[in-house]
């Protein structure tokens, strides 16, 4: 019985971050933001273009929340 309900656990752990994908807007903003964070790693935006490529995302963030 222990070794189905840890099995059964694991499997529960997989499935949670799956549960909120129920409508296709909420997959289409995790999409968007997926590309957008993509994009500044690449350094498409002239959003932390300046600075060292490992810490380029955490440049651009700190920038747009000075534009906002």
């Amino acid at each position: 019985n222990n070794r189905i309900e840890s099995d059964h656990s694991r499997l529960k752990a997989r499935l949670r971050p799956m549960r909120g994908l129920k409508r296709l807007r909420s997959a289409q903003t995790i999409s968007a933001g997926n590309a957008l964070v993509q994009n500044i790693r690449r350094g498409h935006y002239e959003l932390g273009t300046d600075t060292d490529p490992r810490l380029r995302l955490t440049t651009a963030f700190a920038e747009l929340t000075l534009a906002i």
